[in-house]
């Protein structure tokens, strides 16, 4: 992958302020080196989904986020039903449930320590795998984006129903074109 041609592509049609810190050189950067470690898993147009959903769900920084990120602690324990399992990572894991899976599967206990899910490595696992398996909301990647059709719109239900779907989608076709110009 030729970053320079990412980050010029970037900066020009997503970054939000066309000005790239220090820190989101460093966290995009790590991002696409596990990219380029699992490139194969995915097609460029599946990449391309996963890319436009982090890039939404992390605010643009591509750092692992917990929701509500301007809330203390304490509002989030009153506020949400689902406290202390609440969404963080890259893809906003949630629920007890979810933490249980994944703490199988990794063989970590994110049950009683839920903010390993904001470790990058942790977080990239859960992304790629929850897109793959369905394990979210029970859709896959594959559902809407393969050989035969490209439904950014619709890929939307494998992580959160549809809210945002069209916008998310408008973003995974920025980051096709960019892909495809630095792969």
């Amino acid at each position: 992958m030729n970053r320079k041609i990412f980050f010029d592509e970037y900066r020009k049609t997503l970054d939000p302020d066309k000005s790239i810190s220090i820190q989101e050189v460093k966290d995009i950067d790590l991002f696409l080196s596990f990219y380029e470690r699992d490139i194969a898993m995915y097609s460029v147009s599946q990449w391309a989904y996963v890319f436009a959903t982090v890039y939404h769900e992390t605010g643009a920084t591509f750092h692992p986020v917990r929701e509500a990120p301007k809330a203390s602690e304490n509002w989030r324990k009153m506020n949400f039903r689902y406290y202390p399992h609440y969404g963080r990572g890259y893809a906003q894991l949630t629920w007890e449930k979810n933490y249980d899976k994944y703490s199988k599967k990794l063989n970590i206990d994110l049950v009683n320590n839920p903010d390993m899910t904001m470790i990058p490595e942790v977080a990239w696992y859960i992304l790629v795998d929850g897109f793959r398996t369905g394990i979210f909301t029970g859709k896959k990647i594959s559902d809407y984006i393969n050989d035969k059709e490209k439904d950014y719109r619709n890929a939307r239900r494998c992580i959160n129903g549809t809210d945002r779907m069209d916008l998310i989608a408008n973003y995974a076709k920025e980051f096709e074109r960019i892909l495809e110009l630095s792969n």
